[in-house]
């Protein structure tokens, strides 16, 4: 089984694709891909495939979690502190 919630670059979603057509991974839930918004197409056929639009963080509880961190930053920033999280190169 498959699980894929954080960043489509995680797996190699080709051979991911390759795995769940050939029956080689029992099963895949998605919530985010590698080149959004485009999905391999692949994808839609299978029946063993769970598809979700980026979803992941849209909980009331991750949404608050998300605004205390930024206030957080804010705050830290103002007064010379060190951030709470650091910036991601991508």
């Amino acid at each position: 089984m498959a699980v894929n919630i954080g960043r489509g670059a995680i797996i190699d979603e080709k051979e991911m694709v390759r795995c769940l057509v050939k029956g080689e991974i029992g099963g895949a839930g998605l919530d985010v891909f590698e080149d959004e918004p485009e999905v391999p197409e692949e994808l839609f056929a299978l029946d063993n495939v769970v598809l979700s639009p980026h979803y992941a963080t849209y909980t009331p509880e991750c949404f608050m979690a998300l605004c205390e961190l930024v206030a957080g930053n804010f705050e830290a920033f103002f007064s010379k502190k060190p951030l709470l999280s650091r910036a991601v190169d991508n």
